[in-house]
């Protein structure tokens, strides 16, 4: 094996047991070298007896699969050295020893008592890893125990643990992972207004994630799914909308692989659909000069659409109770229609609205 390492330099680490690698934290641990001839020898231990010692036997306890006896000293030195510089990794060590016997929510009161108690230790991260790993396991379905017993179901604390995470270590890769398994969380649980809210401050924080490509992907169809139908807001399609447009520019051979024009005319057609809801709503209270200028707005925006063609066979309906005065000022909707029915295309006279028109909509929902 070849060294690089200088002649004479002693490297010294401290040993870890593997079943605390993801620990990341520990104070008066073995303290191991590498020498000359490649080997790990011990060059420091805890002193038997001392606070670290006794702590050091309730880590070694756990490395070697004795989970309650773990708790049980942990607990002990917790009792007996309440103001000890080593309080944060004994509480550590007690959550862990919980988490071994498959205890999660009791794992989860260390955990949280280290994160709000010891911000500034080494522990507070390797706290927030743990109550992360506990939050996916309770996202995707696993229950916390009742009488020894898996059934009581934690989606809400999945939720509270993620979004705390992201507020204790902002713009943090913790942040990054628990941001995105929030979004995911909300996503599968088909709550699509809060996942597509979860996305969208997802890409603001982390613009160069390398999840980024399937967060702008579940943004656009959290959007499409949040839209419930003609007679619901449609503020969803039209961010959908604008999403898909500006993927089109930003990542082209993403849009492509999802279809991108083939779900802009989708929009377009679900929100000439809803438009034409519209139109129905008032010629059934009564108001034709309301019906006739969403049948105009709908046959500029989409004049290409079913809904437009379906307009165009009531409007007579309409226009025969328009006043007068409306009524010049109408387009020749017997030579749209005509149009329409010989298969001749509509020129297109006003964009279709985007996520900045949602709000300036003035149809009302029927």
């Amino acid at each position: 094996m070849n060294d690089h390492r200088p002649t004479g330099v002693r490297v010294v680490i401290p040993f870890v047991f593997p079943i605390l690698a993801l620990a990341g934290v520990g104070w008066a641990q073995e303290q191991y070298e590498l020498t000359d001839s490649d080997a790990w020898e011990v060059v420091a231990r805890p002193e038997p007896g001392s606070p670290e010692g006794a702590l050091h036997a309730a880590r070694t306890a756990l490395a070697a699969g004795q989970d309650e006896r773990a708790e049980y000293l942990a607990t002990q030195w917790i009792e007996r050295h309440s103001n000890h510089p080593q309080l944060p990794e004994a509480y550590l060590l007690r959550g862990d020893a919980l988490l071994a016997r498959d205890d999660l929510y009791l794992a989860l009161f260390d955990y949280e008592y280290v994160a709000r108690t010891f911000h500034g230790s080494e522990a507070f991260v390797a706290a927030l890893e743990r109550e992360l790993a506990i939050a996916r396991k309770f996202a995707t379905g696993t229950k916390r125990r009742l009488w020894g017993m898996r059934i009581v179901a934690a989606e809400n604390e999945a939720e509270e643990l993620l979004i705390r995470i992201q507020e204790r270590l902002p713009g943090s890769q913790l942040a990054e992972e628990a941001g995105l398994t929030l979004g995911d969380f909300y996503f599968a649980q088909r709550e699509m207004d809060l996942a597509a809210e979860m996305y969208a401050l997802f890409i603001e924080n982390f613009p160069r994630s390398r999840h980024l490509r399937k967060v702008r992907k579940r943004l656009i169809y959290a959007y499409l799914a949040s839209f419930k139908g003609p007679e619901f807001d449609a503020s969803g399609l039209y961010e959908a909308r604008t999403r898909l447009q500006r993927l089109k520019v930003v990542d082209p051979v993403t849009a492509d692989q999802m279809g991108a024009d083939a779900l802009l005319t989708r929009i377009d057609e679900s929100d000439a659909r809803k438009l034409l809801t519209t139109v129905d709503w008032y010629v059934r209270t009564g108001d034709p000069v309301a019906a006739e200028l969403v049948v105009r707005r709908l046959v500029r925006r989409y004049p290409r659409s079913v809904a437009t063609v379906d307009a165009l066979r009531i409007i007579e309906q309409i226009t025969e109770r328009l006043p007068d005065a409306v009524l010049a000022e109408a387009p020749d909707y017997a030579s749209l229609r005509a149009a329409v029915l010989a298969g001749e295309p509509l020129p297109e006279t006003a964009s279709p609205p985007t996520a900045d028109d949602a709000d300036a909509s003035s149809e009302p929902t029927p």
